[in-house]
């Protein structure tokens, strides 16, 4: 009973942590924990933290790490100026541990969460797809990530599960390991649940059981003893895999990758319902507002 006792306490306060700095939803945060039994409202032990995890790295490294950062390339900061006007200024984070120095934050929390991760540890990270084929410093993130962890599977998402309308979003998943010369990830798996995919939030919402083919395709129980779905004899096989050599060879070095021909494109009689059509086109108005608005904002500064 006592080993019950230590594991019970172990989850309760030294399992789950987290940053959040907007106070609204850190509070919401907490108190989902608190209902769950996670922490309570007098430790000592802060199970969410309101401080800027980009700031400095990491004073603990972790098993596990899931995140879903938050939207936006540009970190910014909100001050007051001498006419008391409220103003926004980029912030660059200048650490020694990341590989470059970026104002794009989704790159730096890619960087973040590779430091924070143990040499054992496993991360799943939802990412926009600006991070996949950007050049730059999106490029030099992408290498060291390939070559620092072994980045074994990419999960492409519909448009619209995560982030702002229109915005494409996918998972990635790594593995920590220790220093090397040589690279670790040997191959990335890539599962294409976006090409001819189509959820809306009322009519078919995206479920559980739809990602149930992806699950048996990730094979958790043994990565590897994966098989391919895609094949010259089944060129729509939504799951393939790519070797470290095709991609460092690949433009940019990018992980945008898609083979899946779009049916909606080559079969005019096989379009998908005018409600469905209609969303995307509303998805790619406001994406594009949303640029538009972002550049006027740096014009602006």
């Amino acid at each position: 009973m006592i080993w019950i006792k230590a594991a019970k306490k172990f989850l309760k306060y030294e399992t789950f942590f987290g940053n959040e700095i907007v106070a609204g939803t850190r509070r919401l945060a907490l108190m989902n924990l608190f209902l769950h039994n996670i922490g309570d409202i007098d430790s000592t032990n802060v199970m969410v933290s309101p401080n800027d995890s980009l700031i400095a790295a990491s004073e603990v490294r972790y098993d596990y790490v899931l995140a879903n950062p938050p939207f936006g390339k540009k970190s910014s900061m909100t001050f007051t100026n001498d006419e008391g006007e409220q103003e926004k200024e980029d912030l660059t984070y200048n650490r020694q541990d990341f590989w470059v120095t970026t104002s794009n934050k989704q790159l730096n929390f890619v960087q973040h969460i590779k430091s924070m991760l143990k040499t054992t540890g496993m991360a799943a990270v939802v990412l926009p797809d600006n991070v996949l084929f950007e050049g730059g410093a999106g490029e030099t993130v992408r290498k060291k990530l390939l070559e620092t962890t072994n980045l074994h599977t990419i999960l492409r998402l519909p448009t619209g599960i995560f982030y702002a309308n229109g915005v494409k979003a996918n998972v990635l998943f790594w593995d920590g390991k220790p220093s090397s010369k040589d690279p670790w990830t040997k191959e990335v798996w890539v599962y294409d649940y976006r090409t001819n995919v189509h959820h809306t939030l009322k009519k078919n919402p995206l479920k559980t059981e739809d990602l149930l083919d992806f699950v048996k395709c990730y094979n958790p129980k043994n990565r590897n003893k994966r098989k391919e779905t895609y094949s010259e004899t089944n060129p729509e096989g939504r799951w393939r895999k790519f070797t470290y050599e095709e991609i460092i060879a690949r433009d940019k070095t990018s992980l945008d990758i898609t083979w899946l021909k779009d049916k909606s494109l080559a079969d005019l009689d096989n379009l998908p319902d005018p409600d469905v059509l209609a969303l995307e086109i509303v998805e790619n108005i406001e994406a594009g507002l949303e640029n538009f608005r972002s550049i006027i904002e740096q014009l602006k500064k």
